[in-house]
């Protein structure tokens, strides 16, 4: 039980932790330019995002692994398990984090539009200064609720032959017969990882909660 649990660590650490993180850093960079170009781009930008949104939405993510993974290679586009896996959910978090961003950027009132720019702010400046840390408030919560899905959606990543925490499991499975012990232990990795990272989403709530006290007290 300690080998495979050492094992199952190890393919967690290595890959489902990276694959994690990059996802969702490349996802949220995704999310953040499409939900400006839905809110703020030319019509043609704009509706170019709101198709990308509606396709991945209303895909299965498992679906959109195996296209990118198993489907691109018949068009002569060949990508190693990690990379296809990184695409994938790359571009399902770019997707769903694009409509909470957008979500809240708009519930930023109209009037720190124009208070930014009575002080002379370019559109640019206003976003960056006024309206983001104001609309990340809000964001913290979804965004970080998305983050620890992600955490437990990367086992999809196992049908692509990443070796991730899941297949790691299901590897030592095949030779030791011993499915149920196995699946607990991988389980109980995941529950342990998305208690962790809800015990820092409390934190950080708290954190952004003060922030804006401060800033409303200042006002």
């Amino acid at each position: 039980m300690a080998d495979s649990l050492s094992s199952l660590l190890w393919a967690g650490l290595v890959f489902t932790i990276p694959l994690t993180l990059l996802s969702f850093a490349f996802g949220l960079t995704l999310g953040l330019l499409t939900a400006i170009a839905r809110l703020f781009g030319p019509a043609p930008v704009s509706a170019i995002a709101r198709f990308y949104v509606w396709v991945i939405r209303g895909t299965p993510l498992l679906v959109q692994l195996f296209v990118i993974f198993y489907g691109l290679p018949s068009i002569g586009i060949l990508l190693d398990a990690f990379p296809a896996a990184l695409i994938g959910f790359t571009l399902s978090v770019g997707a769903y984090t694009s409509e909470i961003i957008r979500a809240v950027i708009s519930s930023v009132p109209k009037g720190q539009w124009e208070a930014a720019y009575s002080i002379g702010m370019s559109w640019r400046q206003a976003m960056s200064r006024t309206i983001l840390p104001q609309a990340a408030r809000v964001a913290v919560p979804p965004l970080s609720n998305t983050f620890i899905s992600l955490v437990k959606d990367t086992s999809l990543a196992a049908a692509i032959t990443v070796p991730e925490l899941f297949q790691a499991a299901q590897r030592i499975v095949a030779t030791t017969y011993e499915p149920l012990i196995l699946y607990i232990e991988a389980a109980l990795i995941y529950l342990a990882l998305s208690s962790v990272l809800s015990q820092l989403q409390v934190r950080l709530e708290a954190r952004f909660a003060r922030y804006g006290g401060m800033l409303e007290a200042r006002s």
